[in-house]
């Protein structure tokens, strides 16, 4: 497969700490890769390096055949990556359309002009972002809480939604940022589902962040491990169960051992 983001000895410091440090990281096209590693370790840095929230102070971050490092985050989404973030991130005031629509404006053209005139050209653009909201929506299961605010959703519906909102923006890549947190086991067996639809019949490439190894074990494809802002191992689900270090540094033996039989199941 295609590489479709590519991480060139990425590193970001704040101050004196060096959050990320010579980070390379290719991600294949079509794919469902992770990045795990301690807390603090560097993953969410790693992430906002990726969508522009931060800027390296060295390497290059391609994606797509482009360097996107240091442009705003604004132009990042149109490229093609969206987001999702560990705490839920809604308009918790507007319905689940609405939140959607919003997901939709990085691709909007028509201006404030002719909103206001409600020109014929807005019109269109107006109907077509509508029936892609409701289409998004019945995609993640959502198509009969279209009119429900969003806080008075259930946590895993809310979770879906804002995945239905990331993806409005038309990503060629999603980052999922602990996207089973919080969830019980049956939400969590629901959203690993989702994640490979997401991926077998929209063709969207996932890059997640997940403390929850059962499911990096059971969804992921490649598996990138960081430990004080570096990468200290990458490989197969299984490659990364049988690293020495990587059980050192992070899983344990115990939990390694329990990621075994997790897996035999």
């Amino acid at each position: 497969m295609d590489t479709i983001l590519r991480a060139k000895e990425v590193t970001k410091r704040f101050g004196g700490l060096v959050a990320v440090n010579k980070l390379n990281i290719d991600i294949r096209k079509e794919s469902i890769s992770a990045v795990i590693g301690p807390n603090g370790a560097g993953k969410t840095t790693f992430f906002n390096c990726i969508t522009g929230f931060y800027s390296p102070e060295e390497g290059s971050i391609i994606f797509d055949g482009n360097e996107i490092q240091g442009l705003s985050t604004d132009v990042i989404t149109r490229t093609g990556i969206s987001r999702t973030y560990q705490n839920i991130r809604l308009f918790s005031s507007m319905t689940a359309l609405e939140n959607v629509l919003v997901g939709q404006h990085p691709h909007l053209t028509t201006g404030w002009l002719g909103a206001v005139a409600r020109t014929g050209k807005f019109r269109r653009e107006e109907a077509d972002a509508l029936e892609e909201a409701r289409r998004l929506l019945k995609f993640v299961g959502l198509s009969s809480l279209g009119n429900q605010v969003a806080r008075n959703m259930s946590y895993g519906a809310q979770r879906r939604l804002e995945m239905a909102r990331a993806m409005a923006s038309r990503p060629k890549l999603l980052l999922l940022d602990e996207p089973t947190a919080g969830m019980n086991p049956n939400e969590t067996e629901e959203m690993n589902e989702f994640i490979r639809k997401l991926r077998g019949e929209m063709g969207i490439t996932i890059l997640l962040i997940e403390h929850d190894m059962r499911v990096v074990m059971g969804i992921s494809e490649q598996i990138s491990v960081m430990d004080f802002g570096e990468k200290i191992a990458e490989g197969t689900p299984q490659d990364i169960q049988n690293n020495p270090r990587v059980i050192e540094a992070y899983l344990g033996r115990g939990a390694a051992s329990g990621l075994e039989s997790a897996k035999a199941h």
